[in-house]
């Protein structure tokens, strides 16, 4: 069963989906999600500490599909150009589909909103540095540390480093500059064999 907290951020992320965050109320947000208004300002004490746990949340969702992503596509990791390719995939269409994470990857937001304190944390669980929305490099490094955690450890470790910290941060360039020639399936491609001639794999 979904608690309080979660409930109220799937609520405000429905409000925000629907007006500017400007527009969205404390009180709107508390009734949508069936719960007082004390017992919202008792979880997140404002509305800027709403709006930044909803965005560090969105965040946070990104890097977890992104890995997840990876790990089923890397074929138990035998396959990293494959595992590479389906994380960028899935950043590509979660960015599109998703104006909080591209205004929080980009820092382009329509309507300002409130953003995680930058000294809140300095890494993360996994201890790779903490992703504050609107810094692409330090979302690239997270990125790249969890995603390597699925391979082996063996003599071309370095080289797939290189080759993940690439192909996730030209995926991330197609965030920041999306191309309007070119489709999801055409970047992929073009991460995929960046990827593949990093890594001297045959075709």
């Amino acid at each position: 069963m979904p608690t309080a907290r979660e409930t109220l951020l799937e609520a405000a992320h429905t409000a925000v989906g629907t007006q500017p965050w400007t527009g969205v109320r404390m009180v709107d947000v508390a009734t949508a999600a069936g719960v007082s208004r004390q017992t919202l300002y008792n979880e997140f004490g404002t509305k800027e500490g709403l709006g930044a746990a909803l965005v560090n949340r969105l965040v946070d969702g990104f890097v977890e599909g992104a890995v997840r992503a990876a790990a089923e596509g890397s074929r138990g990791g035998a396959d990293p150009v494959a595992s590479f390719a389906a994380a960028a995939a899935w950043m590509l269409r979660t960015a599109r589909d998703e104006p909080i994470v591209r205004a929080a990857l980009t820092g382009c937001w329509g309507t300002p909103m409130p953003l995680p304190a930058a000294d809140a944390a300095t890494v993360d669980a996994a201890g790779a540095p903490a992703v504050h929305p609107g810094e692409p490099g330090a979302l690239a490094a997270t990125l790249c540390k969890r995603m390597m955690e699925g391979f082996s450890p063996n003599g071309s470790s370095g080289r797939l480093g290189l080759a993940c910290e690439a192909g996730i941060r030209i995926a991330l360039s197609f965030v920041v500059a999306p191309s309007s020639e070119r489709r999801d399936e055409d970047a992929v491609g073009q991460i995929r064999e960046v990827v593949r001639a990093l890594l001297a794999q045959p075709r």
